[in-house]
């Protein structure tokens, strides 16, 4: 069977992205170089970080224009207060939403310095 399980962000910057990422998620990247770096998560998802120089076949530019988002589920609400905290007080991303209650859940949104969209959600099941 087929899975998914990691996602990888071009970045202008690999050592400055995987900083600024180190910060957010508290933890170290299992590879670090100037060209990638690779983040594993408790449940096992991948973040990979590729130079947006380097990455094969090569890319003209990182997209100006997000088009989607990494979404980091948390279990309840106050952890998602308490992750918009710590990732406000980043001065390496820029909060784009606070933390709100939407369609699916409680949730906010920054962006990374290569302008990708990150969102920590509180998932709320329909009664």
């Amino acid at each position: 069977m087929l899975s998914a399980d990691i996602s990888i962000l071009y970045v202008s910057n690999v050592m400055k992205s995987a900083d600024v990422y180190t910060g957010l998620f508290g933890i170290n990247p299992v590879e670090k170089s100037p060209t990638f770096a690779l983040f594993v998560f408790e449940n096992g998802f991948k973040l990979g970080l590729w130079s947006c120089y380097t990455v094969e076949p090569s890319v003209n530019q990182i997209a100006s224009i997000p088009s989607g988002e990494i979404v980091f589920t948390v279990q309840d609400k106050s952890e998602v207060d308490a992750l918009y905290q710590t990732w406000g007080a980043q001065h390496q991303v820029t909060v784009i939403q606070k933390p709100a209650q939407l369609d699916f859940g409680y949730s906010f949104a920054v962006l990374d310095p290569d302008g990708h969209r990150l969102r920590v959600c509180f998932l709320e099941e329909e009664a």
